[in-house]
């Protein structure tokens, strides 16, 4: 096994770690007092059910797998303060569960990230510590507090306490009975957790990721070389080597992972905000972004953080000028109405019907 810079895990460790459907559970039983579930929105236009993750708390999923990962922790009696290296979407999560839970935490951001996450961790009562110019260097750092000072380091994605917590946003999307379920993927976190949850079921799960950042459809396929990310509007994916435990389970629960362009995904971004009245961060756009893409009846995308900077998103709204979306096909109303009603007796072609069924229109991308 090359050396990928990055002691989480040893290879050897990884086959003896395992994240199964009963973590999922168990976390979903660990969750419901702190977290009720997000809604899901029909994007008629774009012909895809959205799982709202926008609307947690924190304005992203992050939050699940923190509180879990801390609540786990205090079930086995670890109050060690917490450390961890973020972004911005992971940090306000394990901000905001340390506040709830009454446990120190550091968080350790890159410099140039959103001021808004920023903002939203020391909200919190956090403390923020910037070092670096990416995730990854970050991370470092944060290894390096941690083992200093004795302090827990949470793993933004490559935990599998984490990795059971985002699983239950899979839960909440199970009585929806999806076909095909559509997730961004950074450090694959959010994707294996989905997949854990949803794989059993029968539903499709497709990875979304930006191109020239795309560390984990290269990891499936055996590249683990360490990459350096392109900037992208989705700041929250870019990560240049994806988890050990995260990899395994993609690589063996993934149907597919879609490599999505960077106009394609500020187009949809855009889309989002003006059509469907969604706000999204540019990874939150992603998964709808792949979308376009996958087939599947009943697809679910999921809008995974809404965490943008105003100065970015009036910067695209005034700079991206998306394609109107095609018009959408009419239905048959004769056969409609049989469908409503199959059993009624159909008119003679010399009777008027006495209710004319309005034309239903259905929706492609």
């Amino acid at each position: 096994m090359p050396d990928l810079g990055r002691p989480v895990v040893a290879a050897a460790d990884t086959g003896a770690i395992n994240v199964s459907v009963a973590d999922v559970l168990a976390a979903q039983a660990r969750l419901r007092r702190f977290l009720p579930p997000t809604p899901l929105h029909y994007a008629e236009r774009f012909g895809t059910w959205l799982k709202l993750e926008n609307l947690q708390r924190t304005g992203s999923y992050k939050v699940r797998g923190a509180l879990n990962a801390m609540l786990a922790a205090l079930e086995r009696g670890d109050e060690r303060p917490v450390i961890c290296a973020s972004a911005g979407n992971h940090a306000q999560g394990v901000a905001w569960a340390s506040f709830r839970l009454g446990v120190q935490a550091i968080t350790v951001m890159p410099h140039g990230a959103p001021a808004t996450k920023i903002a939203g961790v020391q909200h919190w009562g956090a403390t923020v510590r910037q070092h670096g110019n990416s995730y990854d260097e970050a991370y470092a750092f944060a290894r390096e507090l941690a083992e200093q000072n004795g302090y827990r380091f949470l793993s933004a994605f490559d935990d599998p306490d984490v990795i059971a917590g985002q699983g239950t946003l899979g839960i909440e999307i199970a009585p929806h009975a999806p076909d095909v379920v559509i997730v961004p993927i950074g450090g694959g976190g959010l994707a294996s957790g989905v997949a854990l949850a949803l794989k059993s079921q029968g539903v499709r799960i497709i990875g979304a990721q930006v191109e020239g950042v795309d560390s984990m459809a290269r990891a499936i396929k055996g590249d683990v070389r360490e990459i350096a990310p392109v900037a992208t509007l989705a700041d929250g994916v870019k990560v240049k080597i994806p988890g050990f435990i995260t990899r395994r389970l993609c690589a063996s629960l993934l149907d597919d992972v879609v490599i999505v362009r960077e106009a394609e995904l500020r187009e949809t971004l855009v889309r989002l905000a003006l059509e469907e009245h969604v706000i999204a961060e540019g990874a939150g756009a992603l998964a709808l972004a792949a979308g376009r893409r996958v087939a599947g009846k009943r697809k679910c995308a999921v809008v995974s953080g809404g965490n943008i900077d105003a100065t970015v998103l009036s910067t695209l709204l005034s700079e991206v000028r998306p394609s109107p979306p095609r018009k959408p096909r009419r239905r048959n109303a004769e056969r409609l109405r049989s469908r409503v009603a199959p059993n009624a007796p159909r008119p003679s072609r010399n009777e008027q019907p006495n209710i004319i069924a309005p034309a239903v229109e259905e929706t492609l991308w």
